[in-house]
């Protein structure tokens, strides 16, 4: 899949006014292979703990991105290393983190697309407490189960429908 999301917004104003397609704040840092990705949304809501992050990838991906809402925690890492190769060896196709990866090398080794807010270190504790597969606000964004992500250098596009 070939796109550009300058051209997508530009070819789309409508949906942007009516809210079926949205723009993340420029916030977000660019990790792993694929600069550019997309894919239907899987999505989690976590803090500070990383078990149900392992869990997904740990699935099939089958070209999905996971988009996993942090709370925007600055205070450790919910993907890592080990995680990237997981996302890579399932098939996904990317995974955007309101909040910190670490092991950025490890993860810019990997043919995967990552955002997320920063780098950090200390690894989540590992209770298991979260939710799957429900509406998550990312960034001040509504991003549900099965809308389309869109990223390549210039932002991240969020849509009820696939497009292009």
């Amino acid at each position: 899949m070939t796109f550009a999301t300058c051209d997508i917004c530009d070819a789309n104003e409508d949906k942007l006014a009516a809210g079926t397609l949205a723009v993340l704040p420029p916030v977000f840092r660019s990790f792993g292979k694929r600069a550019a990705f997309a894919g239907q949304a899987r999505t989690l809501k976590v803090f500070e703990d990383n078990v149900l992050v392992r869990a997904a990838l740990e699935t099939p991906g089958e070209g999905h991105v996971l988009v996993v809402d942090g709370g925007g925690s600055l205070r450790c890492a919910l993907v890592g290393g080990n995680l990237g190769v997981l996302a890579e060896k399932n098939g996904w196709a990317g995974i955007v983190v309101n909040g910190c990866i670490r092991d950025s090398e490890e993860i810019n080794a990997c043919d995967i697309g990552v955002r997320a807010l920063a780098t950090h270190p200390q690894r989540s504790i590992r209770k298991g407490v979260g939710e799957k597969d429900l509406q998550v606000s990312i960034a001040g964004v509504a991003v549900r189960p099965g809308d389309w992500i869109y990223a390549d250098a210039d932002g991240v596009l969020v849509s009820a429908a696939k497009l292009g």
